[in-house]
């Protein structure tokens, strides 16, 4: 194997935190872009569970995209050490409130068909009572804890960004989390976001390799 393969779903936000930290690594893989209701037998046979991403690796299969995350900051110094120990401690847990509380409301609020005797509203006050706790400790800046981006905001901002589009109008007009709605515009106006997006037609076996990433972003932080 001479490139890590990828598989990968532009919306997805999961797939999103992995294709950031490979970007701003400039890891090179082979991008598989696949379908979730067409999922190909290939990333079937080395991940079972069936979700994106997907990392193939010569030694292992990585299918968890904190654990991409990880792996990729084991050998490469994405992010500048500048956040207190008391703002990694922070960083930890809100990853890990996201992940679970946040994307359970998420899910209820922004696809409530799919659930039965699901109030949509009350999932939607649910996930802003969450960003009304993070507003009131994020930075005035570009990302959530200064200028520079870390770990928590390619883990997170994707989640934000979901739940913005269930109802942009709304979220727009939300007072208590300006700051949020900052960095959030600013996310999504910068080129990491925008190269992370490029669009791949959908692979297939006997597709012509595809790479990624498509620039080099470290020539621009």
């Amino acid at each position: 194997m001479k490139y890590p393969i990828l598989y990968s779903f532009k919306r997805c936000p999961y797939a999103m935190r992995a294709r950031m930290a490979l970007q701003l690594a400039n890891i090179k893989c082979e991008i598989r872009e696949i379908r979730l209701n067409n999922k190909p037998d290939q990333m079937l046979e080395v991940s079972p569970k069936g979700t994106v991403p997907v990392l193939v690796l010569e030694d292992k299969v990585i299918d968890e995209s904190n654990d991409i995350i990880d792996w990729v900051l084991n050998s490469h110094k994405i992010f500048e050490e500048n956040l207190s120990q008391e703002q990694l401690n922070i960083s930890l847990d809100l990853i890990k409130l996201f992940d679970a509380k946040f994307k359970y409301h998420l899910d209820r609020y922004k696809y409530a068909t799919r659930y039965k005797n699901v109030d949509a509203e009350l999932h939607r006050s649910k996930c802003l009572k969450i960003l009304v706790g993070l507003e009131n400790i994020a930075s005035d800046t570009n990302w959530i804890f200064g200028e520079k981006i870390n770990k928590l905001d390619i883990s997170i901002l994707p989640f934000i960004r979901q739940y913005r589009i269930a109802d942009p109008s709304w979220f727009d007009c939300q007072e208590d989390i300006k700051k949020l709605q900052n960095i959030l515009n600013s996310f999504l106006e910068s080129k990491l976001f925008k190269d992370i997006m490029h669009a791949y037609d959908v692979w297939k076996k006997n597709s012509k390799p595809v790479y990624f990433p498509i620039t080099n972003y470290l020539d621009d932080l």
